[in-house]
């Protein structure tokens, strides 16, 4: 069931494209749609207004409009035939993946007040919070990412008479949970629960996706360890969601009056272990059936101690303690809710996989996201040590080019050389300047190996 793809999947097969036709349908509508999801559901309390209505020109704001969910959602939602303005923080990058849609520029660290919102909020018919980061640290700050300045959208929308407002949590968010991440989730879920708004609460389990992200990114990265196959809680309970599947589920609840001020969980229908899911990867990739390795929780803590440093220097490791810490208490949830509203199951894992094409793209990127961190430190302590030993051996390094400089010059070149150096070193541990480091070690290499040739032949 999990072997390797098909040669040819019928449909587009991209990021972008929908999942299996059983599923394609976004809004169900005429007899034949009738007949099979029923009578439709009885009228739900709330204000209805200019929203209650499907139409195929609502302008819907997209945030996070570019990331891993909420890109698949600003796709689908052009797709259907809306207005779509998206949300994030670069709309540079916005406008290069995604050039069909609107974008604004928008740091939600900052968008903490309604006035903040209200000038971005003009002729918006439906609001869909896509957003959100693993953990505080770098540029993120959960409690005003996810908490502060989604409240602030709310009232904002109140204010703008925008009702319909989709926010894609999580399971298990709730305000008193044991992390930041499910904690700061949980208090916006309530924010909205407790607004006028039409809300609808989506709570994706673990998103499976062709885009190399988080925890998509964290699978593939583990399914390429050679010849075993270590893991950590590999017996923790697993349910997966297709991310084609949440965008599909997310614009539905948008266009879908019935579906107001409710919460529906969007996982598959069987629970399975991550052994399970990590060995399905493997096959799914290419690489083979490998012995299931157990390891001991105090591995998994010291690796996600690691990444939650890297975390403070801006890089984004899916295994951060947050990710144990979830993967811990399992990522289960019940299906039948949202099966029982729309009549759609979604699709189990065997299948999602089946959808994705595993090419040699995909095999390089997890044996290269296997090796990066370990060749990004070992390249940084390189420059550091370059650096540190040339202040260290002054003498003895201005003594090779003392001939060509002279006593002054000589000494003065070898300690800015050094501080240069250890400067490259530092920068390539920042994900802000590790690609400047990177080409400040090039020019700077060569200028070494020119100066070099022409003072010490």
């Amino acid at each position: 069931a999990l072997g390797p793809p098909p040669a040819e999947v019928p449909g587009p097969q991209d990021r972008n494209s929908t999942v299996s036709e059983k599923n394609s349908t976004a809004q169900p509508s005429g007899s034949n749609a009738t007949r099979a999801l029923g009578p439709p559901p009885a009228k739900v309390p709330g204000p209805q207004d200019r929203n209650s209505t499907v139409s195929e020109n609502t302008h819907i704001l997209v945030l996070g409009g570019y990331g891993l969910i909420g890109r698949e959602i600003t796709t689908a939602c052009l797709a259907a035939g809306h207005k779509v303005t998206g949300a994030g923080r670069s709309p540079d990058t916005g406008r290069r993946l995604i050039p069909d849609a609107r974008w604004i520029g928008i740091d939600l660290n900052e968008a903490t007040l309604a006035a903040h919102w209200q000038p971005h909020l003009e002729g918006i018919d439906v609001v869909i919070n896509a957003s959100g980061a693993l953990q505080s640290g770098g540029r993120d700050n959960l409690a005003k990412i996810q908490r502060d300045a989604i409240r602030a959208l709310t009232i904002a929308c109140e204010k703008a008479g925008i009702k319909t407002f989709v926010q894609i949590s999580a399971p298990g968010a709730t305000p008193d949970a044991a992390t930041e991440f499910m904690a700061t989730k949980g208090a916006a879920d309530e924010t909205l629960r407790a607004s006028s708004l039409d809300w609808i609460i989506l709570k994706p389990g673990l998103v499976i996706a062709p885009t190399a992200y988080g925890g998509t990114s964290l699978l593939r990265t583990l399914a390429a360890i050679p010849w075993v196959q270590p893991v950590v809680l590999g017996n923790a309970q697993i349910q997966t969601v297709a991310v084609a599947d949440v965008a599909r589920a997310a614009l539905r609840a948008a266009t879908d009056p019935a579906l107001a001020r409710q919460t529906f969980d969007l996982v598959e229908p069987q629970a399975r272990t991550l052994g399970e899911v990590i060995l399905a990867f493997r096959r799914w990739l290419g690489f083979g059936e490998a012995p299931l390795v157990p390891l001991p929780a105090v591995f998994g803590k010291a690796v996600a101690r690691l990444a939650d440093l890297a975390g403070t220097l801006g890089w984004r490791p899916p295994l951060r303690s947050t990710s144990l810490a979830v993967l811990a208490a399992g990522v289960t949830a019940d299906p039948e809710p949202w099966r029982r509203a729309t009549g759609e199951t979604l699709s189990p894992l065997s299948e999602t996989l089946a959808r994705i094409p595993a090419t040699r793209q995909e095999r390089q990127y997890a044996r290269t996201q296997l090796l990066f961190p370990a060749l990004a430190v070992l390249f940084a302590l390189f420059w550091i040590a370059s650096g540190v030993i040339g202040l260290w051996r002054l003498d003895a390094a201005a003594a090779i080019v003392v001939d060509a400089l002279g006593p002054i010059l000589a000494p003065t070149s070898v300690v800015l050389g050094a501080l240069a150096d250890i400067a490259i070193g530092a920068g390539l541990l920042v994900r802000r300047f590790f690609q400047p480091a990177c080409l400040a070690a090039i020019i700077l290499s060569l200028a070494y190996l020119a100066l070099g040739t022409l003072l010490t032949p």
